[in-house]
């Protein structure tokens, strides 16, 4: 396991901006040939969906992955098995909703997690006040707690969450689910500026961020960009390992400047 946040400031610190992809686990038989790829192609760390029958944060493209996911015979401890034999050089943090985490128990889905070598989770569902329990199982297990805040957030609440973040504090560039968008939301840039001035955690902005022009845009004021939808849409009309690794190698090139 890679721990999550050392990495992040390490890479954020030296002067990179910040690359994490998302791809859903168990969406094709090579998805882990896909990790890799997105990985060698420059990835600062990697996000994985477990797929959920009811992704109430999500949008067409990433239901889409999860429904193919399922229908493949895709379990969380599949996923998590699969995960525990990849060998890459950066962290991996899972995405899935808190009915598996309950389901499961807190404590036995952290150690899981942990046991995978995953090194961070994001639970977009369990809502603040209820998520002490999981923050305490994860850091004991040493998985990172992944909070996400809101551009409606008010300012109590963005310290609280900046706070109790583990890894990064991830900010939601807009209002509604999960998307591929023709432009960056102003919010994201607002949201952005407004967590930097509370916390020196890395700040990871996501929802739409679609093109390299959106993510170097965004990150005039995050230190880095989550990306989905996008790359999904790739993977989704069969563009395999090799579409998805130039996919997100012009992201980095864009975010270095090239």
């Amino acid at each position: 396991m890679i721990a999550l946040e050392p990495h992040l400031r390490e890479r954020r610190d030296g002067g990179a901006k910040l690359l994490v992809p998302y791809v859903t686990g168990g969406l094709t038989e090579d998805w882990v040939d896909i990790l890799h790829a997105v990985v060698a192609a420059g990835a600062d760390a990697v996000e994985v969906g477990i797929p959920f029958s009811d992704p109430v944060m999500d949008g067409p493209t990433i239901q889409e992955a999860s429904v193919r996911a399922l229908g493949r015979g895709t379990t969380p401890g599949s996923i998590l098995a699969e995960l525990a034999r990849c060998q890459v050089d950066v962290p991996v943090v899972v995405m899935t909703y808190y009915n598996l985490a309950f389901r499961m128990g807190d404590l036995r889905f952290a150690r899981s997690l942990a046991a995978a070598g995953v090194s961070g989770a994001i639970l977009p569902d369990l809502p603040l006040e209820e998520s002490a329990d999981w923050e305490r199982e994860s850091a004991a297990a040493g998985v990172a707690s992944v909070l996400l805040a809101a551009p409606v957030t008010p300012d109590d609440r963005l310290a609280c969450i900046a706070e109790r973040a583990r890894g990064f504090v991830y900010g939601v560039s807009r209002m509604g689910v999960t998307g591929e968008r023709t432009s960056v939301a102003a919010s994201a840039g607002v949201l952005a500026k407004r967590l930097k001035a509370t916390t020196d955690k890395p700040v990871l902005i996501g929802f739409g961020i679609s093109t390299p022009e959106q993510a170097v845009e965004v990150c005039h004021e995050a230190d880095g960009v989550i990306v989905a939808s996008a790359l999904l849409r790739a993977v989704l009309d069969g563009e395999g390992p090799e579409g998805a690794a130039a996919f997100v190698a012009r992201l980095r090139r864009a975010l270095d400047g090239g």
